[in-house]
């Protein structure tokens, strides 16, 4: 590690660990969460743990007791606005962090606007209307956001069924692509963070030159 890095890290430990360029690169990202539950909540956490700069959530819904589960939420934060009680959660975890925290349904009306600005767009909602709406809207736009959306993470299959899969020039998936709640299925944790692990995952590798999204 070079010098400029060990003086970096006395001030920031995170640039101590993946270097000054790693650090203000992520630092200077903004990616947007669309639906702030299962998938949302998580991806935010790992994002804020990785050092992204900037993140816009937006979620109408707040925190319920039945959430627990699944969902990076805590008892006190039970009837909270689920935007807030994660814009507290990861203001704690980088108290310098930009969080955007929007209590808003997300329509056809104001998809492109909610989420403009943002070149990432992690899709975490659990109704697939609501999931189709935005990838359909966002990637209207001929210069719009790359979308990185979940799909099928119930119930208790293999984690190796869990997988990120390319669908288009700023479309990818992940998950296992046919499990759905309901007829047995439920949510676990374990397999709702497998999912918003890669979607996390897969927006670093973006941000960090890993995985070009024009292929």
């Amino acid at each position: 590690m070079d010098e400029g890095s060990v003086r970096a890290g006395a001030a920031d430990p995170l640039a101590a660990r993946i270097g000054t360029a790693a650090r203000e690169r992520l630092r200077a990202a903004c990616v947007g969460i669309a639906g702030a539950g299962g998938l949302g909540s998580n991806i935010a956490v790992m994002l804020a743990r990785s050092g992204i700069g900037a993140l816009r959530i937006v979620d109408f819904d707040a925190v319920d007791a039945s959430n627990l589960n699944r969902q990076h939420y805590f008892r006190q934060h039970v009837g909270m606005p689920k935007v807030e009680a994660l814009a507290d959660q990861l203001r704690a975890i980088d108290p310098k962090i930009v969080v955007d925290a929007r209590c808003e349904r997300v329509t056809a009306a104001n998809a492109r606007a909610l989420f403009a600005g943002c070149p990432l767009v992690c899709e975490a909602f659990d109704a697939p209307e609501a999931k189709a709406l935005l990838v359909e809207e966002l990637l209207a736009q001929p210069d719009g956001p790359v979308v990185i959306a979940g799909n099928g993470m119930a119930g208790l299959g293999p984690a190796a069924e869990i997988v990120t899969r390319r669908m288009g020039r700023r479309l990818y998936l992940c998950g296992d692509g046919r499990s759905d709640v309901g007829a047995g299925q439920v949510l676990y944790a374990p397999r709702v963070a497998l999912c918003a692990a890669q979607q996390a995952l897969l927006a670093l590798r973006l941000i960090m030159g890993e995985e070009a999204p024009e292929g």
